[in-house]
């Protein structure tokens, strides 16, 4: 392994959802703070229906233009969200349902969002998710090559 995440405690991690995931949302921004990180979140703040692509937009935007360092993106299954962020140009988001999806989306992916579904998968399970996600060096090496086909 030879590279981290690019966000460390102290960067700003951008974070969003739809209203599936609001809940969600709400327990990993405290637990992104309380690892140290600055939370930068783009809403939803309820339970009204909203469209997920705006949120996995704009987390994605705040990635891709530096305002954050890595985005985390949360919506019903996780899928429409992670399709949205990986419109944005520059941006691996990956939707991952346990801690060894977590680890391989940063050791072999070099993931720059999470995405998670907050109807699949318990609070728990995310929770530890995300902070294997946050502590997982990308592993470089052949993996750098294969990154880099992705644009």
């Amino acid at each position: 392994m030879t590279e981290a995440l690019a966000a460390t405690p102290g960067d700003v991690v951008a974070i969003g959802s739809d209203h599936a995931g609001v809940e969600l949302k709400s327990t990993l921004a405290g637990d992104l703070a309380a690892m140290g990180f600055k939370v930068l979140d783009v809403g939803t703040n309820g339970t009204a229906s909203v469209d997920y692509p705006d949120f996995g937009k704009a987390v994605a935007t705040a990635v891709k233009d530096g305002k954050a360092k890595a985005g985390v993106v949360v919506c019903g299954t996780g899928i429409g969200i992670s399709i949205a962020a990986n419109r944005v140009s520059g941006i691996r988001a990956a939707l991952v349902h346990d801690t060894f999806t977590a680890a391989m989306a940063r050791e072999h992916n070099d993931a720059n969002v999470l995405a998670l579904g907050a109807r699949v998968i318990s609070p728990e399970t995310a929770r530890n998710a995300l902070k294997t996600f946050f502590s997982t060096p990308f592993g470089g090496g052949r993996h750098a090559g294969r990154v880099a086909k992705l644009g």
